[in-house]
């Protein structure tokens, strides 16, 4: 009995990490014969799983979506995993996911043995969230889930969207992938009326269904999709490129500059290449000076005589400020004044 019961656990848990198992495949997973495999299932399906069975050379078993959760089966790691993942889930741009994580990590510690109830309580309570408050581009969970299943089910996502000006337009898209940075949600799709890839912020997408029909996906702009998006968001959507010499190595300039700020590329070990946009010149100073490192403009010529008018304005500055100020009749006066 205890063998039986053992094998239904590893049972559930093989159909839980994996979309759909064939009937050979679970059999020599478990190490029984696919009739073992069959009275199993049956047994799961009157314990309350709901598992789906598909009949042919081409079926399989899959467990479906029931009333309620089945237990989740995981080991040591995976599940201080899942508390780790719960307890910084709140800084993902996700609106009211902060909430509840804390319901979810709740109802986990619940459910746990106590040697991992105390691990995954001791992480929480020892960990204090630096919180930044609600992001001005939280996305609606739903969404999010929506647009994944039309990723993964091939279809089209019919949507309206607003620009930074907040000007509406209607988008119908072939959607490939979701890619998520510390603070925004973004979808990178092939725009069919404009027959190219584009990338749009999720909490500007407003869908408008029906969506469909299925679609074949197309090759993907880039094998690096979060590469893809950081030059987009960082680079391509700037009036202004420039392409600077870091003078540091690679692990130290990504220290500072996240993927939405510009893409960092390895040249030697003592220097990188960052490529990064702003709306002008100007400003492309001020945003490599905020950087903090000693650089080499590589590209746009332009930008060294940008720099080279903002080191004439500070030097002036310091002169003006370094110089002594000349006395006027009115200092003169005050300093003779009695004290009071």
């Amino acid at each position: 009995m205890l063998e039986t019961s053992a094998r239904l656990l590893r049972l559930l848990s093989l159909l839980q990490a994996h979309r759909e198992w064939s009937g050979a495949d679970l059999a020599e997973r478990l190490g029984v014969s696919p009739r073992t495999v069959r009275r199993d299932v049956d047994r799961l399906r009157e314990l309350g799983y709901p598992v789906n069975a598909s009949p042919g050379t081409g079926g399989g078993y899959q467990l479906g979506a029931g009333a309620e959760l089945p237990p989740l089966l995981l080991d040591d790691d995976e599940a201080v995993a899942v508390a780790v993942g719960l307890r910084t889930a709140a800084g993902q741009g996700i609106e009211g996911i902060g909430e509840t994580s804390v319901r979810a990590l709740t109802k986990l510690e619940q459910v746990l043995p106590t040697r991992l109830r105390r691990r995954v309580s001791a992480l929480n309570a020892f960990t204090v969230p630096m919180m930044r408050g609600p992001l001005p581009s939280a996305v609606d969970p739903a969404l999010l889930t929506e647009i994944a299943h039309l990723c993964r089910d091939a279809e089209r996502l019919r949507f309206e969207y607003r620009d930074y000006g907040g000007a509406p337009t209607r988008r119908t898209v072939e959607p490939y992938r979701l890619v998520c940075t510390e603070r925004r949600w973004y979808l990178v799709a092939w725009d069919v009326d404009r027959g190219d890839w584009r990338t749009f912020r999720v909490d500007r997408i407003t869908p408008k269904p029906p969506h469909g029909p299925r679609f074949t996906p197309q090759t993907p702009p880039a094998e690096d999709l979060a590469a893809y998006v950081s030059k987009g968001v960082s680079t391509r959507a700037y009036a202004a490129h420039a392409v600077v010499r870091l003078l540091v190595p690679l692990a130290d300039a990504a220290e500072r500059i996240s993927p939405s700020a510009g893409t960092l590329e390895a040249e030697t070990h003592a220097s990188c290449l960052l490529r990064t946009g702003a709306p002008n010149l100007d400003v492309m100073v001020i945003h490599v000076m905020m950087t903090g490192f000693e650089f080499e403009v590589l590209e746009p010529a332009e930008l060294t005589d940008v720099i080279r008018t903002a080191r004439d304005r500070l030097s002036r500055a310091v002169e003006r400020t370094e110089r002594p100020r000349a006395r006027t009749p009115g200092d003169a006066r005050r300093s003779s004044d009695p004290t009071p």
